[in-house]
């Protein structure tokens, strides 16, 4: 007897949605294999259906039912039980055609050219034109929700004052963990504004993906030292289990939360302005593997990106922008809304699950607007040339388009092809196509194209470019590749492409691209190492892409790190999963090719793995061989190895990218998953982890408790005997060998060695101006326990209120300088250059005080004049551990190893403000390498 079909054995509605994911799920596997699906099924684990295959089976159902499903079905829905109760509540279908347009475009306006801060861009417009409308945010109904500069200052001054009242100081992390909606904006002005350094985060979208997606923002998290997490209430739960695991995350809070609690800010006029400089952002990338890595950009970095976008897209006030690309990633976050902040041009912005949706809100958006330009991912265009269906594009207009960016991963020729094809008889002109490459280490971008010229793609032969990295024009009939032109580098920005050693090659030769610019990241956040690998001794950054350039312009090939090596060929992972994700049967998409060294072969072994939703054994099989032929016909190298697995087994980063790295790791650790783990066990793991991560940090607090009381003993023993001997002794140097050599006692009693290294470069040297990175509060009297004790210490004056300290610092007449004339009195010769003159040595903080983010502050150039007018050397000194020691925000020590590094000494050359600007950036320069090592 034959199973009972859907119909029979289920209600009518129940049944029809069966059915249509049975038609959908067969058509992507490439063929039946006697299983229904139930209504209980996970659409993507049990089904294969994954989040751009739910578009083509929401498009599917509406049709089939005649109605509209919200856009929540799009992401919460997790099964087809789940889709049949949306549907039972879904409104009627509406007509498809485009509506009209909307109210003209804004008036041309001027941009702020002399600004050198994000924030100081915005409080330009907001004060010249404060009712401008600077988003126009767009709601699923097609409702928008104008918000102007005038708001975005106010709102954003609410929350810099609820920053500072929740104690938060300059360049301490805030996380950010906003959807795209009206908080998120000025939650991330309002964090600069504080002097804070703004984390983006991206919110949790799938609910059976929650533990590693939780892992994944514990390491940012823990990596960014983010002392508080802004979000939203639905998901402030998931929040505080992470704050158990991020030792430095003291709070989560709302906007909303933040800002009643600055709702009176202070005047603009009180707020402090920054430098260019000073860090705007940590935008971490995608990530390969486990770590993903955070870029840190200053404003002056962000800034010199949107003017050089400006003038390499002729963007201009008067353009629009529409944009659905999410704002926790740089696309979004800068290229789109930050750029448009700057030059004063409107932003249409919905959110990415809005796009995701319904794709044509994208182009209805360009129409109803008359929008000019737009950025987003190839797969959104070929999202659009798929999935759109004809009776939803009437009375679509895109002839007002000139610019729609293509980027953010590989431009494929043939999706180009298709969208113009599609879209040109709606008004579209084959020149508006854009393909551009930028990377987050640049800011966002990095090359495009000439003005208007449109794409311009390159046939080369396919066995130069693998067996000899010759990128030759194909000659007619040869098996050719077709490799899109990125164009050529923004004005200001340098690419090349150099070979293993270094070298530059010539044009048309593949290599490793590498930049150098004003956008530039100084490196990746607490990660010397990472930092290292990136930036050259030459100054170059590397991408991590291969490629070559011709007539100037880049042409990109893949990512080095996933070049695959086999027999002498080189193989691109790209061309490899193309062609198995359209091998009926393998799930297109999810497929991730990468090498594996052989040792005993001397070359690589080809893996690739590929998701089905096969389950049969000998189907899998017939797909593994079905794979392995079409590879090995279209490329030329067969597979050494093709695994087939159910979906979920092919890592992706949020962003729907390939994480070969991460794929390959678990390959080699035998972890390739075969279903993705049900919720409740990825809530209980998580839960587990939080719950041993709080026990951690209690008996870590425990012993910090112990440690510190056992250093406040040998205080109290040892402390109040020093003191009387200073009180009761004469003025003089020897107060600070006497605070000098009792620090000496008590960091080796308390467990904390000092090595020093450098010394015997200043031991001879006479009258010098020492100056090093302030860390802790330790750092004065560790000075006077390693440095020659001839020298006169710069302090801040409230030091010299302190009992033990205040008293070293009055009777060895060092200079204690009160911070609001810190500037004054270190620009002036008085107190300061007098010593120098008398022979004697100073020793200065050039970042006048210490905060508890890590990283160097600007240094104040007092010092280095005072060297200069005097013709005495600068000696940097860099100091490591005694932040880990004696942290900024906690009275709770813990024992640590003690650095001191002593650099070479600076000797002024000429006079002159330039001579001491030099000084400054050598001495920096030099400190910030010996911290960093």
């Amino acid at each position: 007897m034959s199973p009972p079909t859907h119909s029979t054995a289920l209600g009518t509605a129940q049944a029809r949605v069966l059915d249509v994911v049975d038609e959908l799920s067969s058509e992507l596997r490439g063929g039946g294999d006697g299983r229904q699906a139930r209504l209980d099924d996970s659409l993507e684990r049990d089904l294969g259906i994954s989040s751009l295959e739910r578009v083509e089976l929401l498009v599917r159902l509406e049709e089939a039912f005649g109605v509209r499903l919200g856009d929540t079905a799009m992401v919460e829905a997790e099964t087809p039980g789940d889709l049949a109760a949306a549907l039972a509540g879904a409104n009627p279908a509406l007509a498809g055609a485009v509506p009209s347009r909307a109210a003209p475009r804004a008036a041309a306006t001027t941009e702020p050219r002399a600004v050198d801060t994000v924030v100081d861009a915005l409080e330009w417009h907001a004060s010249r034109t404060p009712d401008r409308v600077h988003i126009r945010l767009r709601e699923e109904d097609g409702a928008e929700n104008p918000l102007t500069y005038g708001w975005l200052w106010q709102a954003s001054l609410a929350i810099a004052n609820g920053l500072t009242a929740r104690g938060l100081g300059r360049r301490e992390t805030v996380a950010i963990m906003l959807r795209t909606e009206r908080a998120f904006f000025p939650a991330f002005i309002g964090t600069l504004m504080a002097g804070c350094v703004p984390v983006p985060l991206y919110p949790p979208v799938r609910a059976d993906r929650i533990e590693e997606y939780a892992e994944r923002q514990v390491g940012i998290l823990r990596n960014a030292a983010a002392r508080l997490l802004i979000t939203f209430t639905t998901v402030e739960r998931l929040a505080a289990i992470l704050v158990a695991r991020v030792p430095s995350l003291a709070a989560v809070d709302t906007a909303d939360s933040l800002a009643a609690g600055g709702a009176s800010p202070a005047p603009a006029a009180r707020r402090p302005r920054r430098p260019g400089d000073e860090p705007a952002l940590i935008q971490y990338t995608s990530g390969s593997t486990g770590s993903p890595k955070g870029v840190l950009l200053s404003h002056a970095n962000l800034l010199a990106n949107i003017r050089a976008l400006q003038a390499a897209l002729a963007m201009r006030s008067d353009d629009v922008v529409a944009s659905w690309l999410p704002l926790y990633h740089d696309m979004g976050l800068i290229g789109a809304w930050l750029g448009t902040l700057y030059v004063g041009a409107p932003l249409v912005l919905m959110p990415p699950l809005a796009f995701l949706a319904r794709p044509v809100r994208w182009l209805r958006a360009l129409h109803d607007h008359r929008g000019t330009v737009s950025p987003a991912p190839n797969f959104a265009y070929d999202l659009c040339s798929r999935r759109i269906r004809d009776d939803e594009l009437a009375g679509l207009d895109l002839s007002p388009v000139r610019r729609l960016l293509n980027g953010s991963e590989a431009v494929h020729p043939e999706t180009l092809e298709r969208f113009a094809a599609r879209f040109a008889a709606y008004g579209l002109r084959p020149e508006a196509l854009c393909p551009v490459y930028g990377l987050a280490e640049c800011s966002v971008g990095l090359t495009a194209p000439p003005v208007a010229r449109g794409p311009r793609v390159d046939r080369v032969g396919r066995r130069g470019l693998q067996e000899g990295g010759r990128a030759a024009p194909a000659a007619d009939g040869d098996t050719a590749l077709r490799i899109v032109s990125c164009g050529h580098p923004l004005p200001g920005h340098e690419v090349r492409v150099v070979d293993a050693s270094g070298a530059r090659v010539a044009e048309r030769r593949e290599g490793r691209v590498e930049f150098r610019g004003p956008s530039a990241t100084t490196g990746y956040y607490r990660n010397p190492a990472a930092t290292r690998e990136l930036i050259g001794a030459d100054g170059w950054l590397a991408t991590g892409d291969l490629g070559y350039l011709a007539d100037g312009e880049l042409f990109l090939t893949g990512r080095r790190k996933d070049l695959i090596i086999k027999g002498g060929r080189n193989l691109h992972p790209h061309e490899a999963e193309e062609v198995a994700g359209g091998v009926a049967g393998v799930r297109a998409g999810c497929v991730a090719a990468f090498g594996v060294a052989d040792l005993e072969r001397g070359t690589e072994r080809f893996v690739v793995v590929a998701e089905t939703r096969l389950a049969d054994a000998a189907e899998r099989t017939r797909l593994e061989h079905a794979v392995a032929g079409r590879i090995a016909s279209s490329l030329g190298v067969p597979p050494d190895r093709v695994v087939i697995r159910s979906p979920g087994a092919v890592l992706k980063t949020s962003s729907g990218k390939i994480r070969r790295a991460a794929t390959r790791e678990a390959y080699l650790a035998g972890r390739l998953p075969d279903r993705r783990p049900a919720v409740a066990a990825q809530w209980a793991r998580v839960l587990a982890r939080s719950g041993l991560a709080t026990c951690r940090r209690w008996c870590g607090a425990g012993l910090r408790g112990a440690y510190t009381a056992y250093v406040a003993a040998l205080l109290l023993l040892t402390g109040p005997v020093v003191w009387a001997a200073l009180a009761a002794g004469p003025r003089g140097r020897w107060t600070t060998r006497l605070v000098g050599r009792w620090t000496r006692v008590m960091l080796a009693a308390a467990g904390c060695p000092v090595d020093v290294t450098g010394l015997d470069g200043v031991t001879d040297l006479g009258p010098a101006v020492y100056v090093a990175n302030h860390a802790s509060y330790l750092d004065s009297v560790l000075m006077m326990a390693i440095l020659p004790v001839d020298l006169r210490f710069a302090a801040k004056g409230r030091l010299a209120r302190y009992p033990l300290l205040g008293t070293a610092i009055r009777k060895g007449e060092h200079i204690p300088i009160e911070k609001a004339d810190l500037s004054q009195q270190m620009a002036g010769a008085g107190a300061v250059v007098a010593p120098l003159r008398r022979g004697e040595s100073l020793f200065v903080f050039p970042e006048g005080t210490f905060v508890a983010a890590p990283g160097l502050l600007p240094f104040r150039l007092g010092a280095f004049r005072a060297a200069v007018e005097t013709r005495r050397p600068v000696v940097p000194v860099a100091i490591s551990g005694t932040r880990r020691m004696l942290p900024a925000d906690t009275l709770l020590l813990r024992p640590g190893r003690i650095t001191v590094t002593i650099g070479r000494p600076l000797t002024p050359a000429a006079d002159g403000w330039q001579e001491i600007v030099r000084l400054r950036d050598l001495a920096r320069t030099a400190i910030e390498q010996a911290v960093r090592n």
